[in-house]
């Protein structure tokens, strides 16, 4: 072995840093950019439309390429601009702030993210939903599989009504403890943390942040394809569940068979002491939490197709009651309700205030990324590649069934979900293009959006690109290549349920 000395007076060379995976924003602005210059090389073309708006299968055609440098400049410039709200003119079909048509931007969801941000952290300011969480825990710190379950389930609910996944990162402090004292080891509460809360995103019913804006850029109803998702939500939590108390009983019956471990202090019997700590959850508390409740209940009940998920006829006229409510509809609910929360907590005006405006602060990345992604579509519809880059995706999938075609549109999303970790970002992104394809193969969109939640929600179950994940691991103590031993049977059996939900529910559409 040899050594090496430094002359006085001289510096070390500072140590390399290691590469750090670049933020979402930073990998659209490229994307933007790379698009643009792709736009150069990819010749123009265009479908004929149907009464709906949507792509004729085999109508392509060439059509001559009109736009200058300077217009194409132009383009790249007011990217973000028109992301946000563009207006595409309704006979030439570009996109422009100051045309004349319909609304192409995103404005709708980038403040409907604002206003579910503010409702989220007006909650969270509460203290209600971690009280009500930790009360849960406590209860059932004495039947283990119980307490493994309903966090898990808990979790699930609100992974798959409003993406719950950052906010678990809070929760680490109380269940690894609960879990080491009842025998378990960290890799237990790893499992029922991000497991708990990544399955329910994975399989989003309602969720704003992944079903929301991916619904919206397949121009479709967020209520579409509810029916599918639940089962697949019904199911894959029922087995992840188990998977996670399989495990632990496993470790509490032979400790050295625990994948992560025990470190010093772990077994000693401290946190049977600490697990009593919990905050009462009073009547304040429980007043809020039924209010949170009541209004993703009433979310769901706004945006869901009734006539349609009791009839299994997409084309059913709508019952009386339908309020066919949307992303304009729903950002002033969110709103009023972050209000409401304010008040039944006695926060004041000016806390409640503070708090609101926080919270849309918190939230705007994930609002400026859906603007960029819909920025490059916009590059892409005014250069006029969108539909040639469908073209040579539909002589792919041509002649497939509609089972293989939705397992296609699973696979194909993967890779895009580990480049594009940000949801809202991969939605507006792939669905301009992803969508049609359904009407091609004769499937409904809502397959596809259900085909494209499930690979970014099973990518972010163990992808190192996410906060989630390695933030949790870090926060629990555990090695990431153990989490991965841990995980990847799960991530199998997955797999194939979720290819056969999309199938199944791909062919009987």
């Amino acid at each position: 072995m040899s050594t090496t000395t430094t002359e006085p007076g001289t510096e070390e060379p500072a140590p390399r840093s290691r590469f750090t995976f670049p933020s979402a924003l930073t990998v659209l602005a490229i994307v933007t950019v790379a698009v643009w210059l792709l736009a150069f090389l990819v010749p123009p073309g265009a479908y004929d439309r149907n009464d709906k708006g949507a792509p004729v299968q085999g109508s392509y055609h060439r059509v001559p390429d009109d736009q200058s440098f300077v217009d194409r400049l132009n383009d790249l410039f007011l990217a973000p601009v028109n992301g946000l709200y563009g207006v595409q003119d309704t006979e030439s079909g570009q996109v422009g702030p100051d045309l004349t048509g319909e609304l192409y931007g995103s404005a709708g969801v980038f403040l409907f993210v604002l206003a579910i941000g503010a409702f989220i952290t007006v909650v969270f300011a509460t203290g209600a939903l971690d009280r009500g969480i930790g009360r849960l825990a406590h209860r059932l710190r004495e039947r283990g599989a119980l307490l493994i379950a309903g966090v898990m389930v808990v979790f699930s609910v609100l992974g798959t009504v409003e993406g719950f996944a950052e906010e678990t990162l809070g929760f680490y402090g109380l269940i690894v403890p609960l879990m080491l004292a009842l025998g378990y080891d960290r890799m237990t509460a790893v499992g029922a943390i991000i497991l708990g809360a990544g399955i329910g995103v994975l399989c989003s019913t309602v969720n704003p942040f992944a079903t929301g804006v991916a619904s919206s850029a397949a121009d479709i109803s967020l209520g579409d394809g509810i029916v599918l998702r639940f089962a697949m939500w019904l199911v894959l939590t029922a087995v992840t569940v188990a998977y996670v108390i399989r495990y632990a009983r496993r470790v509490q019956k032979d400790p050295e068979r625990s994948l992560s471990g025990f470190l010093p202090g772990d077994r000693d019997g401290a946190a049977a002491e600490q697990s009593g700590e919990v905050p009462e959850l009073t009547g304040l508390h429980k007043a809020i939490l039924v209010v949170v409740a009541l209004v993703f209940a009433f979310m769901i009940f706004s945006v869901v197709p009734w006539s349609s998920a009791l009839t299994g006829d997409a084309d059913a006229d709508p019952y009386g009651f339908e309020l066919g409510w949307s992303f304009p509809q729903l950002a002033a609910l969110f709103l009023c309700a972050a209000v409401l929360v304010g008040l039944v907590a006695r926060m004041g005006e000016q806390k409640l205030s503070s708090t609101v405006i926080q919270g849309a602060a918190d939230f705007i990345s994930p609002a400026l990324v859906i603007v960029l992604a819909r920025g490059v579509t916009v590059i892409m519809n005014n250069s006029r590649i969108t539909d040639t880059v469908l073209h040579s995706i539909e002589g792919v999938v041509k002649g497939t069934s509609s089972a293989l075609f939705a397992v296609i549109v699973f696979l194909v999303n993967l890779p895009l979900a580990f480049l594009i970790p940000s949801t809202s970002g991969h939605a507006t992104l792939a669905m301009p293009i992803l969508a049609p394809l359904a009407d091609f193969a004769g499937v409904s969109r809502s397959v596809v959006v259900t085909a494209w939640a499930a690979a970014s929600g099973w990518m972010n179950l163990w992808v190192p690109t996410t906060a989630v994940t390695i933030g949790g691991v870090a926060l629990a103590k555990v090695g990431y290549d153990k989490y991965l031993r841990f995980v990847w049977p799960l991530l199998a059996i997955l797999f194939v349920l979720i290819c056969g939900f999309v199938a199944v529910g791909a062919a009987v559409t």
